[in-house]
Parts: C-alpha cells; sequence; structure tokens
C-alpha cells in the first residue's frame, strides 16, 4: 500500500511529483498568508472617536458616581460634628480708603535773625531755649562810632531847634524876614532827620528777633564778626506747626486745599485729624510730585522735623459694606467667603474693592444682615455644620 505524504508536515527538501497535492500545499499556503494579512488589518485599523468619547464619559459617570456615594458616606458619619466659629452680622457702612504719604513736621514761624551791618559782637542778651518776643532785641554788634555821630548830630539839632524857636518869636512879633524864619526851620527839620538817620543806621547792628518764639539756635560768642546773611539766630514758634509733604502726581486731581488728613507722628503718641491747607498747583518735573500743607494745634510732644505719615482721604463710599481682610478667601474661581445658614456654612462669591486698615469694602455677593463667619472659616467646606461660639455686629 502506497504511502500517503502530509502536505504541511512534508519535509520541504521532498519532491512531490503529484499535481494535485502541489496545489493543495499552493492554496494552503495562500490562506495562511491571506489571514495573517487579514489580521494585520484589523489590528492597525484606526479607533471610531465618538465611541472612545463615549467609553471616556461612561468611565467618568462612574467616578463621579462613586465620588458622591464616599462623600455622602463620610459626610454621613462626620454629621453629629460642628467647627466652631465666630461670626458678625454684616451692616453697610461709611467705607474710606486713604493715600498715605510720608512728611515731615515743620514749623509755621521759623526763621534766622541776621544783623544788617558787619560788626563784632559787643553782647548777647540770649540763650538757646530762652523765649523772646517779636521785636526784641537778641545781640548787639560794635556801633561806638556811630554814637558818637548821633551825639554830634544831635547837640546841632538841638542849636538848630533853639535857633529856630527864637526867630519863631521874633516874626510873630513881625520883627525880622520871612526868608530867616524859613532859614531857621528848614535847617532844624534838616538837622532832625540827620539824627533820625543816624539812629536807624544804629540799629542795623542789632540782631533783632521778627517773630515771637524761643531761640532754637544760637552759636555767636562775643568778640565774634557778625555778618549779614552768614551768622544768625535761629527763632523757632512752636506753637504754629504745620506738616508738609510730596504727593506723587497720580493723586493729583483726588487730593486739593481743604481735604481732611489724617495725621500720624510715629513717635509721638498723637494722633489727630486737620485739613490741607495748601496744595500745589505746579508738578515738580524732578520728583513728579507736588507740595501739600496741612496746619496743626500746637502739642508738647510733637517737634518740628519730625517724621509724619499723612492719610489723605482719595476715596469714600457711603452705605458700603465692608467685611476684615481676613475671612476672604481666594481660589482659582476666585474671591469667596462663608456665611452662616441655618447652622450651615455656606460659601459665597464676592467681589472684593479697595482695602484700607485690614478692611476691605465688597462691591458684590454680600447683602445686610448676612452672618459673616470671621474666624475659623479655613477650614469649612461648603455646607458644613458649624457652632457659633461668638457673634457680633
Amino acid at each position: 500500500m502506497e504511502e500517503l505524504i502530509d502536505p504541511i508536515t512534508a519535509d520541504t527538501n521532498l519532491k512531490i511529483n503529484n499535481p494535485y497535492k502541489s496545489n493543495i500545499k499552493m492554496r494552503i499556503k495562500i490562506l495562511a498568508l491571506s489571514g495573517l494579512v487579514l489580521l494585520a488589518a484589523c489590528t492597525n485599523k484606526p479607533k471610531d472617536k465618538k465611541a472612545e468619547l463615549a467609553d471616556l464619559l461612561k468611565q467618568q459617570s462612574d467616578l463621579n458616581t462613586k465620588i458622591t456615594k464616599l462623600q455622602a458616606q463620610v459626610g454621613g458619619q462626620d454629621s453629629s460634628k460642628s467647627s466652631d466659629v465666630n461670626v458678625v452680622e454684616i451692616k453697610p457702612g461709611l467705607f474710606t480708603n486713604y493715600v498715605q504719604i510720608q512728611g515731615k513736621i515743620d514749623a509755621q514761624d521759623n526763621v534766622m535773625a541776621y544783623p544788617q551791618m558787619q560788626g563784632t559782637i559787643t553782647a548777647i542778651n540770649v540763650k538757646a531755649g530762652d523765649h523772646v518776643g517779636k521785636g526784641q532785641v537778641l545781640a548787639q554788634l560794635d556801633n561806638s562810632v556811630l554814637k558818637q555821630n548821633i551825639a554830634q548830630a544831635e547837640a546841632q539839632a538841638s542849636l538848630a531847634r533853639t535857633l529856630f524857636q527864637r526867630q519863631k518869636n521874633l516874626w510873630d512879633q513881625k520883627i525880622g524876614t520871612e526868608v530867616q524864619f524859613l532859614q531857621a526851620k528848614t535847617n532844624m527839620e534838616s538837622l532832625q532827620k540827620q539824627v533820625a538817620a543816624l539812629r536807624q543806621q544804629s540799629d542795623m547792628y542789632r540782631i533783632v528777633s521778627p517773630i515771637s518764639g524761643s531761640v532754637d539756635q544760637m552759636d555767636l560768642k562775643l568778640g565774634q564778626t557778625a555778618a549779614p546773611g552768614s551768622t544768625g539766630i535761629r527763632i523757632v514758634n512752636a506753637d504754629k506747626l504745620k506738616v508738609k509733604a510730596d504727593v506723587p502726581e497720580s493723586y493729583g486731581s483726588q487730593i486739593s486745599t481743604g481735604d481732611v488728613v489724617k495725621i500720624l507722628v510715629p513717635d509721638a503718641p498723637d494722633s489727630l485729624n486737620a485739613k490741607i491747607t495748601f496744595a500745589a498747583k505746579v508738578i515738580d518735573p524732578t520728583s513728579r510730585s507736588f507740595a501739600v500743607e496741612a496746619r496743626l494745634p500746637a502739642s508738647k510732644t510733637i517737634r518740628p522735623n519730625m517724621t509724619a505719615l499723612l492719610q489723605i482721604v482719595n476715596y469714600q463710599r457711603k452705605e458700603a459694606i465692608s467685611i476684615p481682610v481676613k475671612s476672604i478667601q481666594k481660589s482659582e474661581q476666585g474671591d469667596y467667603v462663608y456665611v452662616a445658614d441655618k447652622g450651615l456654612a455656606r460659601r459665597k462669591n464676592v467681589k472684593v474693592g479697595a482695602t484700607y486698615g485690614g478692611i476691605s469694602e465688597i462691591l458684590s455677593g454680600l447683602t445686610a444682615g448676612d452672618k459673616l463667619i470671621t474666624d475659623g472659616a479655613s477650614d469649612l467646606e461648603d455646607g458644613n455644620r458649624i457652632k457659633v461660639i461668638q457673634s457680633g455686629n
């Protein structure tokens, strides 16, 4: 019996002379190759985008369902717990924003008293710290030569006055001529004016206080030569003070004479309100600022050249809702706060306006009567149970 050869397992080196068997083997190879091509085509076929999106949405829905169940379980476990918070009832009121500028205290009357003539100091009548009055002689310069000239001129003026009086008596009796009377009168008046001029010149050798105040600087010594504009005595009236500051030009349209200003002096326990008495109209081209001044009342603790902080009102709003800055929290979606509502914490998104002194103006998101959570809000989430331990207005 003739042995049949398997076309698949047969040795490739075996020669097959049967044409039928060769045809079967060829078909088997073709089918195998076709299967491989079909498998590769199925493997590289692009996925349907809609089907892929539907699959992802289904996964998301499943995850959201699981998250909701877990949150409910956690909430149920902690439903008996509550957070202690402090709340404050929101009430509309005045909100004020300030521009804070650094300045300095200066005396309204702060001057140097100089001599009008050059000379040697022969007398000093005051010392540093003394209170002086307006017109008081502070120091005397050597004017001995002028004194002699004044004495001589006074003697001549006295003789001229006697001669005029006698000539006048004669003229009253119609004795003598009118010319003699007029000459005597003119000579007397001329000598009197000469004496007055010499006395005025002698006064220029004195250092006189132009204001009432205290001697703040005294560097003169006896025998020292004093000259106009170089050697003098500083007089300060500490009863009339003012504060001066330079305000950036960006606030030029917001600050003017008469505006209320709050003045803080860091080195003195004084804080007071005043009004701007002067606001320059011209911008300094170097500093790009303009000068302002405000008068201050007399104070024993405030002295000239002290540093002062000017808080100038640049914005006010009546019936504004303002809250502490510490109660405002931030997120990627914006600012928000928590309010107390029937024992639960409720999150409210807010729009914040100006902020000053730890207080922020709320433009939207809150209304009058809301119970704002001020302390204990940092660990809260929307819907958490709360316990109010302190409530204020």
